[in-house]
């Protein structure tokens, strides 16, 4: 659905994008992660055919990146596009007009957007009176409703509560067993984790890792991780290594990987005469991976 091929932008000397490579099946939902400034807003504006590349190839269901293949892609940014004085479906009227669709499709695809983001009881409110998660669900509603091949999400869930959150990842899964292929960039690993078939790590403007979670769980040598609380740090890290299990900071987290799974008491046993206030088990989760990767980047 989306090949990009060694993709570079610049702009003046500061090099944004550098031969990025990335691929995203059709049906899939990709989640691009990385942090500020790595190049995902810039990769973004070009595949929307809003910024020229320096060089490289996109193609999208096949067709080169132009003004064409705008109506191939919908986008829901951060910052919701909707007017707050407008009613849901005047909004997504005014959209679905922009993007040239003509009456009898437009009050059919507005009908068929608002059901999708079960918001058809509130079709007639001003933006202004919906939640938060529901004024998400109606931008993402504006992305679809010219029924694209490709959606981009950006941020889909930040800033919305718990609730609001499982909202837009149901009506994300629901866009995906309707044969949407989806662009997911987010700061929320867990999100990422629950949502995502493949995960691309993104840093200085190139993929520095990707595939599905469980290939990238093989990333780092643990079959579980701990975290310890200790007053004795020192002799908890000293002992942890005669027993090769490799030490790491999350925070203030001291945790440590094991490289087999072991029963709890033989755990405590290993660490016998260090005073140990707690001990928590986690398995390798993506947000290990992510820290690992970006730091071996930054060194």
């Amino acid at each position: 659905m989306l090949a990009i091929e060694n993709l570079n932008k610049s702009y003046g000397d500061r090099p944004v994008l550098q031969d990025l490579n990335l691929n995203i099946q059709p049906g899939e939902i990709y989640g691009l992660l990385g942090p500020n400034g790595a190049g995902k807003t810039t990769t973004i504006n070009i595949l929307c055919n809003l910024l020229k590349a320096d060089s490289g190839n996109i193609s999208i269901n096949g067709e080169p990146v132009s003004e064409a293949t705008k109506l191939l892609i919908g986008v829901a940014p951060q910052e919701n596009l909707l007017y707050k004085s407008l009613s849901c479906e005047e909004n997504l009227n005014f959209f679905a007009r922009i993007y040239g669709l003509e009456r009898k499709r437009r009050r059919f695809q507005v009908r068929h957007c608002l059901r999708a983001v079960n918001l058809t009881d509130r079709a007639d409110s001003p933006v202004e009176t919906l939640s938060g998660g529901m004024q998400r669900r109606l931008n993402i509603a504006a992305a679809l409703v010219h029924q694209p091949k490709l959606v981009i999400l950006d941020e889909p869930t930040t800033g919305l509560d718990i609730e609001a959150r499982y909202e837009i990842w149901e009506l994300i899964q629901r866009l995906q067993s309707e044969g949407i292929t989806i662009l997911l960039t987010t700061h929320l690993l867990d999100e990422a984790e629950r949502l995502c078939q493949k995960i691309g790590i993104l840093n200085r403007g190139s993929i520095v890792v990707e595939g599905s979670l469980e290939e990238l769980q093989k990333l780092i040598p643990a079959e579980e991780i701990i975290v310890v609380k200790t007053e004795e740090e020192a002799r908890a890290i000293e002992r942890a290594k005669e027993c090769c299990f490799i030490p790491r900071r999350y925070g203030s987290d001291l945790a440590f990987w094991l490289p087999e799974r072991l029963e709890l008491k033989e755990i405590i046993l290993l660490f016998d005469g260090i005073a140990i206030d707690s001990i928590a088990r986690y398995p390798v989760r993506l947000e290990h991976i992510y820290v690992e990767v970006t730091k071996q980047i930054r060194a």
